[in-house]
């Protein structure tokens, strides 16, 4: 058992058509480190690179096992920011859930738009939504934050520049090789803090995490030193879906990341009804509304998928 999403997902995995998985895994494979590359795996040479091709100052990475860890120390460390108070948090729904539920974990109140929040959390671009905002309505949604999460685990399907460049106060960012590399078996994830909150978040990373293992590291730096022919193998299979769905359905902003919120009345009884037809979906409830199915445009099989879900949303709509 992991979380509900994921959950959700694993458990429906024989479905004949599958719009469930949002990561390229299973359409790509990234490549493998050989022995002497795991034996000479350097985590401060991963850092480097990763700092790199972010554009910040190195000093401002920081390695966990993955981006759900990443985003979870993060809001964590920021928990403690208001002692003596209930710290809210700030969400805009439809949210990737382990940002919402890690947030009440660590004692913060989900707050509205309007109401100061000790922290906002984001993904960029959106999960489910698969948009990205433009930094002023990323400006505008944060106004009254002391403090921005944003988890990039998408931003390599947008090719845009990421939020931590600018070196922002307050602005934290986490990503992951999970999603565009299909390295689901790679641990890596990465935190880069604003350049004001380097020094104690160290302080906070050495006493909560480990040493990655050397094949993960190995692995990320292989990616990374691969990166151009990857890139161009996900971009190609992106823009085909992306295509795809383009002509089966109304699109209010075209989508630059793999995912797809279909706004239907009820996506709840819409997903259960996919499964009686062998479609799997993920319900918006798993992202905090009933109104709305994710699709993930990443798989092979897309358009044939996405062709049968289309058949089922016609009779229920």
């Amino acid at each position: 058992m992991r979380f509900p999403l994921a959950d959700w997902i694993d458990d429906h995995a024989d479905c004949r058509y599958n719009l469930g998985k949002s990561g390229m895994i299973g359409t790509i494979q990234h490549p493998h480190p050989t022995l002497r590359e795991i034996r000479r795996a350097s985590a401060s040479d991963l850092v480097e690179q990763l700092a790199d091709g972010v554009g910040v100052d190195p000093r401002r990475v920081f390695l966990t096992v993955g981006a759900t860890e990443a985003n979870a120390w993060v809001t964590l460390f920021r928990s403690r920011a208001r002692r003596g108070k209930v710290p809210r948090v700030r969400v805009h729904f439809p949210e990737y859930p382990p940002l919402v539920d890690v947030a009440r974990w660590a004692g913060f109140r989900v707050s509205g738009p309007t109401v100061p929040a000790e922290l906002a959390v984001v993904s960029l671009p959106r999960n489910p939504e698969g948009i990205l905002w433009s930094d002023p309505e990323l400006e505008a949604w944060t106004e009254g934050a002391r403090s921005v999460l944003i988890d990039e685990t998408f931003r390599p399907f947008a090719g845009a520049p990421s939020h931590a460049r600018a070196g922002r106060p307050g602005v934290w960012v986490t990503g992951s090789f999970t999603k565009f590399y299909a390295a689901d078996d790679v641990r890596v994830g990465y935190v880069v803090t604003p350049p004001e909150e380097r020094t104690p978040f160290a302080r906070f990373h050495g006493l909560v995490t480990d040493e990655l293992a050397p094949y993960s590291v190995a692995a990320a730096l292989r990616i990374l030193r691969e990166g151009p022919s990857l890139v161009a193998r996900v971009r190609r299979r992106f823009e085909m879906n992306r295509s795809a769905l383009a002509r089966a359905l109304p699109l209010p902003r075209t989508p630059c990341a793999p995912v797809h919120f279909d706004r239907v009345p009820d996506g709840d009884r819409l997903a259960r009804r996919c499964l009686r037809a062998s479609v799997l979906v993920c319900p918006g409830s798993l992202f905090g509304t009933r109104a709305g199915v994710r699709i993930s445009l990443t798989r092979r099989s897309f358009p044939r998928d996405l062709a049968a879900y289309l058949r089922v949303r016609s009779r229920e709509f």
